[in-house]
């Protein structure tokens, strides 16, 4: 079977629910079978990366397909490297979108929020509208479809809002992972997805590009007008990035300069 015909498994990012992924989901699936799960399926308590691998391992052994197309957003990104290290004979090509780099430092605000995520969500939360509405804007032609997509997206993330205490422990458990030297040992075909510089204000694009550096013979494109959330303001389009991609892995011979 052609990669570009397998299942695709797609991880979530920090946020932690598949909900806020729909229109990717809808745009993915109209090419075929796509499954995901929340982050905040894990119990709470261990290793939340095993755990994360081991619903990818349920994922994939339900779509009864040896091997799938794998991609992780942002946060997922880390999630999805981390598989395709230990796991290299059930991923046959790895998509990662606006991940940070396992390099990436944290800033001083990150570092607050680890400390104290409930009393810095509202600060938090705030800092992430205003890094997010320049790229609606740009991702969206009119006033009118860029309201309308803030008021859709926007009723998303408060049906399904971050867990605080849960995500800094998950940022606490990536920065105790070795997944730099994960990256080192993906065998899988890989392409880093990015929006564009001065729109992702979110994860820094060269952050997301250090993995053509840690991830030998990977490729990288740029998903135009987006930032951080091209996948969901620009669904159809991230949808032909990754099928773009594919068609490469299924033909090497068409393999272009990215």
């Amino acid at each position: 079977m052609h990669v570009s015909e397998l299942p695709i498994v797609i991880v979530p990012g920090i946020q932690g629910h598949w909900e806020w992924m729909r229109p990717t989901l809808a745009a993915l699936r109209a090419h075929g079978d796509v499954r995901t799960f929340s982050l905040n399926d894990e119990s709470g308590t261990g290793d939340p990366f095993a755990q994360w691998m081991a619903h990818i391992d349920r994922l994939i052994d339900g779509t009864g397909s040896e091997r799938v197309v794998l991609i992780g957003v942002s946060f997922g990104g880390l999630v999805v490297t981390r598989y395709a290290a230990r796991r290299p004979d059930r991923v046959a090509a790895l998509i990662l979108v606006s991940a940070p780099s396992p390099r990436m430092p944290l800033g001083q605000t990150e570092e607050k929020f680890l400390r104290h995520p409930l009393a810095t969500l509202p600060l938090f939360a705030l800092r992430g509208a205003t890094r997010l509405a320049p790229e609606v804007i740009a991702a969206k032609p009119t006033w009118r479809s860029r309201a309308a997509f803030a008021l859709v997206y926007g009723r998303q993330v408060l049906a399904k809002p971050l867990a605080p205490v849960k995500s800094a422990r998950w940022v606490r458990a990536w920065q105790a992972t070795d997944i730099t030297s994960d990256c080192a040992r993906v065998a899988a075909p890989t392409h880093v997805i990015t929006g564009e510089r001065d729109l992702d204000r979110v994860v820094p694009v060269p952050s997301t590009l250090d993995y053509l550096t840690l991830i030998p013979g990977s490729t990288a494109s740029v998903l135009p007008r987006t930032g951080h959330i091209g996948l969901v303001s620009r669904p159809d389009q991230f949808a032909a990035l990754v099928r773009e991609f594919l068609h490469v892995v299924d033909d090497p011979r068409s393999r272009r300069s990215a």
